[in-house]
């Protein structure tokens, strides 16, 4: 008798263990998509690193015809994360104090993604990660490097 209360007790105890380990995937996530390289993630404010995003206001043109290409970049988010959990690596703060990190669905980075679907930009300023896809979206002529643009950096100056 004596043995098999320490077996329940060890068992007991691995499950809670496994139970407090686990219960942050248990959890439904707050999630707000500000903007194409922003979110809002259980109360915190993420900004995506190494890559920069169309400003919401922000056009591009096609064939003379305006695009909104900061929604559409928005969108490409919303569309790309839907119900699945997303999940952040951080990497510090910015000078407005939102948290830098590189955040994830099902393994795949989400800024690896958009800059590879060509509405997002390799942020060289601050890395060096996203250059290939950035390369890859620019010499496949895919999403804003079809159009006639502003880098995101050059219209925040502009307006």
């Amino acid at each position: 008798m004596y043995l098999n209360k320490k077996k329940i007790i060890f068992l007991i105890s691995i499950f809670l263990l496994v139970f407090l380990l686990t219960i942050n995937d248990v959890k439904s996530q707050e999630l707000k998509v500000v903007d194409g390289d922003t979110i809002h993630l259980n109360g915190e404010k993420i900004r995506f690193s190494g890559i920069d995003t169309p400003e919401l206001k922000q056009t591009c043109i096609k064939n003379g015809v305006k695009n909104l290409c900061g929604i559409r970049a928005k969108q490409i988010l919303i569309n790309k994360i839907k119900t699945n959990k997303v999940k952040c690596i951080r990497a510090g703060k910015d000078q407005y104090k939102r948290i830098l990190a590189e955040c994830f669905v099902n393994n795949e980075s989400l800024s690896s993604y958009l800059v590879r679907s060509g509405y997002a930009f390799a942020y060289r300023r601050y890395s060096d990660k996203f250059i290939a896809d950035e390369d890859y979206a620019r010499n496949n002529k895919i999403g804003i490097w079809s159009m006639k643009f502003d880098y995101p950096w050059d219209y925040q100056k502009k307006n």
